[in-house]
């Protein structure tokens, strides 16, 4: 692939700025839900969500954050297609993948888990999205070497397959129980003195990674500008289209929705999906979504105002740890100078104080991220720094 190297540089940096720009738009979609996660605990949300409780507004902005884990997902796999493209070097990716999987677990269980509970050493561990990601990374490095085809396959397999292994559940089992509450089944894994939290059973996440790898193909030089963002709108179409055959169907691929009275319920029954493992209709929903965000950034990013956009994606782990910690500190301030709203946490009284607060700290954090974002790229020689 020699050809790669007389690529036209602006073709590089228009590709790698339309997947900034997404990962922008979901990593502020994402502070919108740790606001919510923050400062509305008093009205907190299940999986899937309770919609006989859950106001409309709630609602909406919960199932808006939903495209968040996914196209994180999703857009790792690229990367790595991407890193694999450019330097044409299958040891190169595995260790790449291989030690930002461990660095990411490392994360999870350290600096992420202290900034959620603000304990340590912590009786509890919640293995959320960046674990998820982590093990993604290590079990890509595993099969990076496979033909392309075989990994689309292997991906769109469990995608479309996983929910059939619902039903399945290895309670009481020693061992057996702990692998499947990792892999399929949201559970804890209990020891003497401490808890781990499964959140995000990480077997469907497999399959949207390998997807996002295969993805990869299509942003080879081969591709014009036109093609791909054909290619890459046809795609979120036909996962949007499928979606809805699916879900209207009203069979497979998630718990089944509900006519109501009311059109607004019956919209909230048909869009309430499952994320905890993510369903099939989950997955088809939100990557189909990512994929014509994506292709539409590929066609309007020379808009500057996308630029903040593309500011935040450029340093994704960066602003994860920053906003986590900035939240936690805000928190504590809001308990000491004002207490608590209800008794047991201190909470706003509209979704519409939650959109509020996340528009003034994607304001307030924009300089700061900005900076980290140009220091890490005139400094790539500094290896750290790639991993944020």
């Amino acid at each position: 692939m020699n050809f790669i190297v007389i690529m036209p540089e602006v073709k590089i940096l228009s590709r790698l700025q339309s997947i900034d720009a997404l990962r922008g738009l979901v990593i502020v979609i994402m502070l919108l839900d740790h606001v919510r996660e923050t400062f509305y605990l008093n009205k907190q949300v299940t999986d899937p969500m309770n919609i006989m409780e859950t106001e409309p507004a709630l609602f909406g902005s919960r199932a808006l954050a939903h495209i968040c884990a996914p196209i994180f997902v999703l857009l790792t796999g690229l990367s790595a297609y991407l890193y694999q493209l450019k330097n044409n070097n299958l040891a190169s990716t595995r260790s790449f993948l291989f030690k930002r999987g461990l660095f990411l677990i490392l994360l999870e269980l350290t600096l992420v888990n202290f900034a959620w509970t603000a304990k340590f050493p912590p009786d509890i561990i919640y293995l959320q999205v960046i674990w998820a990601i982590g093990i993604s990374m290590l079990v890509l490095a595993l099969c990076v070497g496979l033909p392309r085809n075989i990994l689309l396959g292997a991906g769109l397999l469990i995608i479309f397959g996983h929910n059939l292994l619902d039903q399945i559940t290895f309670r009481g089992i020693s061992g057996l129980e702990q692998i499947w509450f990792v892999l399929h089944e949201r559970g804890w894994i209990e020891f003497e003195t401490l808890r781990i939290r499964t959140s995000y059973p990480v077997l469907p996440w497999f399959g949207v990674i390998f997807v996002g790898y295969a993805l990869g193909y299509f942003f080879e030089p081969r591709f014009s500008t036109a093609e791909r963002q054909r290619y890459l709108l046809t795609l979120g179409i036909i996962s949007i289209v499928l979606f809805l055959a699916l879900r209207s169907i009203n069979i497979y691929g998630d718990h089944p929705w509900s006519f109501y009275d009311s059109w607004m319920m019956t919209v909230m029954s048909f869009f309430n999906l499952t994320k905890y493992p993510p369903s099939l209709l989950f997955i088809l929903w939100n990557v189909g979504l990512g994929l014509i965000f994506l292709a539409l950034f590929e066609i309007l990013i020379k808009w500057n105002a996308f630029k903040p956009l593309i500011v935040f994606g450029s340093v994704p782990m960066f602003f994860y740890l920053l906003h986590l910690f900035i939240l936690k500190l805000f928190y504590v301030i809001c308990i000491a100078l004002i207490g608590t709203t209800d008794g047991n946490y201190f909470a706003v009284n509209s979704v519409a104080a939650l959109w509020f607060i996340t528009l003034l700290l994607t304001v307030l954090l924009y300089p700061l991220v900005a900076w980290f974002s140009k220091f890490k790229h005139k400094n790539k020689q500094i290896t750290w720094l790639k991993y944020f």
